[in-house]
């Protein structure tokens, strides 16, 4: 079993502290409203939520999963997060449950044993980080009883992104999967630059442009943390559109300082 490490700090510890928090984060001012019921269309192949906590960013990560669940639940959810603690991997998986205060989230272990060979599967290192983590009592709170694949990404450019991309789309050709992003954008700059530069990274997931992303993240040296997942979630899906669903800052939800903000989005990928 893979247990939390940011329960209690980036969301509450027990069960229903928990599920509060999530409907807060559905109903708040910048949230998107309670999910509907579950849809049966199943368009959506990629999506793109951040993971900072809670109260800072949950609002804005809940339109995606409404989103999600409305359109119709996958087989497995394929979360990509971006490494924070220096794992020895340029991407690495794990095969243990992750629990959270809503219960263990069971791991696609067929999908594990298809990937053996080319993903290394180290729950050690998944140990620590928080990326992938923060989207699991979302996807537990949607959908009854989900299968995820997590994945570590440490490695961010563009050879990495087309290798894991490819893996991906050659496992999960024949299977009911959404890839899930992990990221948050601009890290601690003025709320109007932050706008402004995350409005360039918002264009390239609009336009699928999973090549350009790295050129504008590096051209502009943006601070976001996930970009190798985002570019990853568009080659390992290869979606027809994408929708941005909601972009705002700590700023909006936390108030604070506006010349230190984090961005954060939220948006979905439908098929061809």
């Amino acid at each position: 079993m893979r247990y939390p490490v940011a329960a209690g700090r980036f969301y509450s510890s027990d069960r229903n502290g928990l599920i509060k928090d999530i409907e807060t984060c559905f109903s708040h001012k910048l949230g998107p409203g309670m999910p509907g019921k579950e849809g049966n269309g199943r368009k959506i192949v990629s999506a793109v939520a951040p993971h900072a906590g809670y109260m800072a960013s949950g609002m804005n990560a809940a339109h995606a999963f409404k989103k999600i669940k409305e359109d119709g639940l996958p087989d497995t959810y394929v979360i990509i997060g971006p490494d924070h603690q220096g794992v020895p991997f340029d991407f690495v998986t794990c095969s243990d449950d992750y629990l959270t205060p809503l219960g263990p989230c069971k791991i696609d272990l067929d999908l594990i044993r298809d990937l053996d060979g080319m993903i290394p599967n180290s729950p050690a290192a998944h140990a620590y980080e928080h990326s992938v983590e923060v989207q699991v009592p979302f996807i537990q709170y949607i959908d009854p009883d989900p299968k995820i694949l997590p994945i570590i990404m440490s490695r961010q450019d563009k050879t990495t992104a087309h290798r894991l991309g490819d893996i991906l789309k050659a496992v999960c050709k024949d299977r009911d999967v959404i890839v899930l992003a992990s990221s948050d954008l601009s890290h601690y700059i003025p709320k109007k630059k932050a706008t402004a530069l995350d409005a360039k990274i918002l264009n390239d997931i609009k336009n699928l442009n999973a090549d350009g992303l790295f050129d504008t993240v590096m051209s502009n040296r943006i601070s976001a943390c996930g970009f190798g997942p985002i570019a990853t979630a568009i080659l390992a899906t290869e979606p027809g559109s994408a929708e941005i669903l909601k972009y705002s800052d700590s700023y909006d939800s936390l108030g604070g300082n506006p010349s230190e903000v984090v961005g954060y989005a939220s948006a979905v990928m439908y098929k061809k």
